[in-house]
């Protein structure tokens, strides 16, 4: 199989080839198929399978293997009983700012499902992190993210009754929660420390966001400080891993 004799940037080395030359008959359909995606553009209709079958001459669970890999990696999704070529992934910038602001700077509409709002007492293990008493009266606020409708992650919050009191009664479930307790409340986010690691969604997290279990989901934990240090929140969001990316600027010490 050919490949570029110039490395692009960004791009697999040697594209993909080994340095014995042999690949999978399926890694080749697929190099094909996304070279077709770059002619159809996105939202275009994908030849079926039995269609790419006798295009590219080789069985079909070999073609069907190829679209597996494209759509774990999201360049395609379904849509109806079809397959269309996909939309660039989100750019999430691990900043401080809100999902909100990451969806809106790239041009999509930001959006939110309430699955769940629950006051419940705080265990031990949540207590230290969000320094809580042990038994204090806790917020549970669950919620599918949305771009432009569609799904594409779940966030879990957790933070104290006696720093948003009245969550239940002024908060729009559709809005920015960063957004609400600096406007409403007067509260600035100072710091947070992160962890994002690769996991597969249980059966309620994959009906819920809409995928398959095996699709990989990027999961991000978050504990949040605000302006005087103290801490605010816990949150744990799962991104679609076949629509997000997460970006940062790194600078060198001086």
């Amino acid at each position: 199989m050919d490949y570029p004799s110039e490395q692009q940037p960004g791009a697999p080395v040697r594209a993909g080839v080994p340095e014995h030359g042999r690949i999978p008959k399926y890694y080749a359909v697929k190099t094909q198929i996304a070279s077709l995606l770059d002619e159809l553009g996105e939202g275009e209709l994908l030849p079926t399978e039995r269609e790419l079958t006798v295009k590219y001459g080789v069985a079909r669970e070999t073609v069907r293997q190829a679209l597996r890999e494209l759509l774990l990696e999201g360049r395609l999704r379904r849509a109806g009983r079809g397959t269309v070529v996909a939309g660039p992934k989100l750019e999430q910038p691990l900043a401080l700012a809100s999902y909100t602001e990451g969806v809106r700077r790239q041009g999509r509409r930001p959006g939110r499902t309430l699955i769940s709002l629950d006051r419940f007492p705080c265990p031990d293990a949540l207590a230290g992190e969000i320094e809580a008493e042990r038994g204090e009266p806790v917020w549970h606020l669950e919620r599918v993210l949305l771009a432009d409708d569609e799904r594409v992650g779940l966030e879990s919050t957790y933070v104290t009754v006696a720093r948003v009191p009245r969550l239940d009664v002024d908060f729009d479930p559709d809005s920015s929660f960063y957004a609400y307790l600096h406007d409403e409340l007067s509260i600035g986010f100072g710091a947070a420390d992160e962890r994002i690691e690769t996991v597969l969604a249980t059966p309620r997290e994959a009906l819920l966001i809409g995928t398959p279990p095996a699709l990989p989901m990027l999961l991000i934990h978050r504990v949040s400080r605000d302006t005087e240090g103290r801490r605010l929140e816990r949150v744990r969001t799962l991104f679609r891993g076949d629509r997000f990316s997460f970006t940062t600027h790194l600078a060198g010490r001086n």
